[in-house]
């Protein structure tokens, strides 16, 4: 199983849970970023290969194929 390049699933949490008014443009765009590397690296992995903890973060985040 592999995780690798996936963000941590408490970090999501926390993303999601905290507005974006209420983050700095650092965090924003920190977000931003990781949300891409993130879903790009769910995109490449094969969902075999996906931890049990990735495949429900995806699916509850949207980031499955």
């Amino acid at each position: 199983m592999s995780d690798f390049g996936r963000k941590d699933i408490g970090d999501k949490l926390e993303s999601t849970l905290k507005p974006d008014s209420q983050k700095t443009t650092a965090e924003q765009a920190k977000d931003k970023v990781t949300d891409a590397l993130d879903g790009a690296a769910g995109k490449a992995t094969s969902e075999n290969d996906k931890s049990f903890v990735q495949k429900a973060s995806d699916a509850v985040f949207g980031d499955s194929k």
